[in-house]
């Protein structure tokens, strides 16, 4: 059976996603586009625009052409609109990186997707250093002052002098996010001008912006999350976006106080903290008149437990990156209607729930991993055919791996996951990727990394480790894995076991560890 909400009413604009972004910057002229939140600093629509020009100049006077990758490796500042989208409006493709990537992890990601240049921020420039020169030359730029590196300022040129690039929306890329999707290392994920305009078009009916809201942008935009529902869809608006490099709960409550925020995209921490803080009591939130959380799922009592503290509505989506992102959305003024669920599907999107072992599909009520179909699937995962093939059937269904049940509404509930990721605070961590760190530590003789239930995080990464002898420690061990991940990726238990479960074909079995964490 497949479920759908019908084709979608507007028609998707054959255009580049900076344009369709940016196309109400003139008329918004100098009403504050984005806002540094820690410093106050400005930067207006008029100068916004200016400045994508002047970047996209830039970037096109030292030979950056059609195609090409740039990697942005900061945190949330008004530049990062600045130079996405001049990535963008220069025909090439933007690789976006947690900044808290390790060297390796950093290097791992230019290296696979090519990128030719990269912007940080001085806090992360010797890492973006390293890595650049793990990844092969790599050019680096910092946004302020820095001993190494060029300047920012290089990377602008005259705007006058921006390039007029040939584009293909259906083809072209323009973000190259990383995810580990179902399973696995994390893969470049493919989004063309086309994915990220009709994933706008489609969330628009339930999350239209207008130049009366003040966003807080403290979701970074390196995440799809951040980067499309935040920046993009909150530029497209006409939105004033007040930016934080990184969530600190104290400062997070002066500025929606400070700039009388009237939405918060959030993920469940943020929630539970709006939920139970004392902090919370003494702020004047009153100007919130809608909350969205997403990137896992937000349970129904703690939806209603921030709605009615805070006063205002509280719903939750769904998406994947690989959806450039959204899939479903509940719509703020239906948000106290059925709590907990992610809502029907967006416009133009059609769903199935199927038997993961009989490929049948289900009844309403019945769980079954949820297959997606749409304009927003990405185009695919960047060299990696295996894996796209893996994601994507014939018929261009994409499997998400999430098991799902739908009422007779055609509202969707997600309930678990075929897939074997970690979900720690909204962010993905592979267990394959922590399991190869751990088995190269000379005492470790086998392993598998699993997620284990937590209230605040969602799931913690837990490690059972076969030890190759008697004197293996578990604090070195976690220690040994911290230096070489970011924090979101930290092993925060390690149980020592005498073997690891595996099929005949040498395949580890999680659900019998998840089993065995469930008894206790």
């Amino acid at each position: 059976m497949i479920y759908s909400r019908g084709p979608l009413e507007t028609e998707i604009p054959d255009v580049d996603l900076a344009s369709f972004v940016l196309r109400r910057a003139g008329e918004l002229g100098e009403k504050p586009a984005l806002i540094d939140g820690p410093s106050g600093r400005v930067l207006s629509y008029a100068e916004l625009e200016r400045s994508v020009r002047s970047f996209a100049a830039g970037l096109a006077g030292r030979g950056f052409v059609k195609g090409d990758t740039f990697a942005i490796y900061m945190p949330n500042v008004p530049e990062y609109a600045v130079a996405f989208h001049g990535v963008v409006a220069a025909g090439g493709r933007c690789t976006t990186a947690n900044p808290l990537y390790t060297a390796r992890e950093l290097g791992a990601q230019l290296a696979d997707c090519g990128a030719q240049m990269l912007l940080t921020v001085p806090a992360c420039l010797d890492v973006a250093c390293q890595a650049a020169q793990q990844a092969g030359g790599c050019e680096v730029f910092v946004l302020g002052e820095a001993d190494q590196g060029a300047s920012f300022s290089e990377l602008l040129g005259d705007p006058e002098a921006a390039p007029r690039v040939a584009i293909d929306p259906a083809v072209d890329i323009a973000a190259i996010p990383y995810s580990s999707g179902t399973t696995g290392l994390s893969k470049g994920v493919m989004l063309s001008h086309r994915n990220l305009v009709a994933n706008m078009v489609q969330s628009e009916g339930a999350l239209a912006h207008s130049p009366d809201d003040v966003v807080i942008a403290v979701l970074p935009f390196f995440h799809v999350y951040g980067m499309c529902l935040i920046m993009n869809l909150g530029l497209l608006g006409g939105a004033t976006l007040v930016t934080m490099p990184r969530f600190e709960l104290g400062q997070f409550l002066d500025l929606l106080e400070r700039y009388r925020v009237t939405r918060a995209y959030v993920v469940p921490p943020i929630a539970l903290a709006l939920a139970k803080h004392p902090a919370v009591d003494s702020r004047d939130l009153s100007a919130l008149t809608h909350i969205l959380c997403g990137a896992a799922p937000l349970g129904a009592d703690l939806a209603e437990e921030v709605a009615e503290r805070i006063g205002c509505s509280v719903s939750q989506g769904c998406g994947m990156t690989e959806m450039s992102p959204v899939t479903h959305l509940v719509p703020p003024l239906a948000a106290a209607k059925k709590p907990g669920s992610i809502g029907p599907p967006i416009p133009g999107t059609e769903c199935r729930l199927v038997d993961p072992e009989t490929g049948h599909d289900c009844y309403p009520g019945e769980p079954g991993e949820l297959w997606m179909r749409g304009p927003q699937v990405m185009q695919g995962y960047l060299g990696n055919r295996k894996a796209t093939a893996a994601m994507i059937d014939n018929d261009g269904w994409l499997h998400s791996g999430d098991v799902a049940i739908v009422d007779e509404d055609g509202w969707f509930t997600i309930v678990d996951r075929v897939k074997e990721l970690i979900k720690y605070k909204g962010f993905q961590v592979a267990p394959a990727e922590l399991e190869a760190i751990l088995i190269t530590h000379p005492q470790v003789a086998d392993c598998a990394v699993i997620g284990v239930p937590d209230d605040e995080a969602g799931e913690l990464p837990k490690a059972f480790v076969v030890p190759a002898g008697d004197d293996l420690d578990s604090e070195v061990l976690m220690t040994f894995v911290a230096e070489q991940v970011a924090p979101h990726k930290r092993i925060r238990a390690i149980e020592m076991v005498a073997e690891i479960p595996k099929s005949p074909s040498g395949k580890i079995l999680r659900r019998l560890l998840r089993d065995r964490e469930r008894v206790r």
